[in-house]
């Protein structure tokens, strides 16, 4: 039988509703290189799903919510010593059915946009959170970490400058 290696390519989903995200506290695994970091809903692509069947079936089995609009808003490529380079699909959806269920991963909280910086996230999760908020276009991003801390940062294939609006 061949050997399933988890795909290089991920979703990630920022579920919008009354100016609030829906985030997830990683608290329940043992073993995760995002816990304690709050951080959307999504997760590793399984084999043949595109984009969009990875992100709706990774929210459902997450949330139980049932996406009715969403938007694929960038793609995040994450360097770090000692992984793989990870390729992430960003989406912002608007409109859902359903009933939020228990997580496996930790706990779906909904937080308002300007309480985020409050959270434990990744270093480059507040630059796209800031690109999400000041931008409607596409864009691209290349986070480079050493471990935790975050090295370098390229929007559009830019050198990230804090202090710039991207609009």
């Amino acid at each position: 039988m061949k050997e399933v290696t988890k795909s290089p390519l991920t979703t990630l989903c920022y579920i919008e509703q009354d100016n609030k995200y829906l985030m997830l506290h990683r608290v329940k695994k043992q073993v995760d290189v995002n816990k304690d970091k709050w951080i959307g809903v999504g997760g590793h692509f399984e084999d043949k799903e595109s984009p969009e069947e990875c992100l709706l079936r990774e929210v459902k089995e997450e949330t139980g919510l049932t996406l009715q609009s969403w938007k694929f808003r960038g793609l995040i490529t994450f360097v770090c010593e000692g992984w793989n380079t990870e390729y992430m699909c960003l989406y912002t959806a608007d409109k859902f059915q359903g009933e939020l269920k228990e997580c496996e991963e930790g706990e779906l909280v909904w937080v308002p946009k300007d309480r985020l910086e409050e959270l434990n996230l990744w270093e480059g999760d507040k630059i796209f959170f800031r690109l999400l908020e000041e931008r409607q276009d596409f864009f691209t991003m290349k986070l480079v970490y050493h471990g935790d801390i975050l090295q370098e940062c390229f929007v559009d294939n830019q050198p990230w400058e804090e202090n710039l609006k991207y609009t």
